[in-house]
């Protein structure tokens, strides 16, 4: 098996792949990002470095004779124009300008730099296919019709701001489209969408709408597939939303994800003829 990277940033993501790694016993070293790391990963063998750290980032893949590199968990953009050439190198240019469009085209440059290298990319879901949520429903209760229509106009409107590089959700209730997210992130869209009337998105006992979480139809899914965890199943139930679709999606602590939203009520249907 080739040795791979993994570069790590914040959640819970990077920590699942590291096991998963150590577990099936395939060579590997974690490059940690200083400050944004979790720090359960200081138990596997890596290195920590700053986020803007390129050059000694390859200094570090070289040394450690690695193949292949995977980037995985959240980053906050820093200052692009902020950054120190001489920590960076020659893809500063391109680093600085793919940061004025959105975060696939960023990730795209930042991947390009790494490939210019001689390393191939992999995506989290490659170095961990344990993570991939499945097709039909995955846990939970079986959506009404009524749940899944608003499920799939979900998916549609997701699909819709995905081209556009927007974002990856979307949450729809009664053929209503409540709230789309963009650079706030998918856990403060639902905190918006938990103040809306209950009217509008229901209730604990009477849940009703989904969000859709997917892929950009424009999305390089090595570099930043959609993550469904235990804090989007709370993020949910506490809206008053029936569910959760996807087609494509790394789910974090599967097992737990499930059953807690089957405690909750909250169903996890995975739709991979959407698009």
């Amino acid at each position: 098996m080739t040795k791979l990277a993994l570069i790590s940033g914040g959640g819970p993501l990077p920590v699942e792949v590291a096991a998963y790694l150590a577990r099936t016993h395939r060579p590997y070293t974690v490059i940690r990002i200083d400050g944004l790391s979790d720090p359960a990963l200081d138990a596997h063998p890596g290195h920590t470095l700053g986020l803007s750290d390129v050059l000694q980032l390859f200094t570090v893949l070289s040394n450690e004779q690695v193949k292949a590199v995977c980037m995985c968990g959240y980053v906050k953009r820093p200052d692009f124009t902020a950054l120190d050439a001489a920590k960076v190198g020659d893809g500063l240019s391109a680093i600085q300008s793919a940061s004025r469009g959105g975060d696939d085209k960023l990730l795209r440059q930042v991947a390009g730099v790494i490939e210019a290298q001689g390393y191939t990319i992999e995506g989290a879901h490659e170095a961990n296919p344990d993570l991939l949520i499945g097709g039909g429903l995955q846990a939970g209760p079986q959506p009404t019709p009524e749940q899944m229509e608003d499920a799939h106009e979900a998916m549609r409107v997701a699909t819709a701001i995905g081209a556009l590089d927007i974002g990856q959700a979307v949450v729809v209730a009664g053929h209503v489209t409540l709230a789309v997210e963009a650079q706030e992130g998918t856990q403060a869209m639902l905190a918006r969408v938990a103040t809306l009337p209950h009217t509008l998105r229901g209730t604990h006992e009477a849940r009703k709408g989904a969000l859709a979480k997917i892929a950009k139809p424009i999305q390089d899914l090595r570099l930043d597939m959609p993550a469904i965890g235990l804090q989007t199943v709370e993020d949910v139930a506490a809206a008053g939303l029936a569910g959760i679709v996807g087609n494509a999606g790394n789910l974090l602590d599967k097992p737990g994800v499930y059953a807690r939203a089957a405690e909750l009520g909250i169903f996890i249907h995975g739709d991979h003829g959407q698009a």
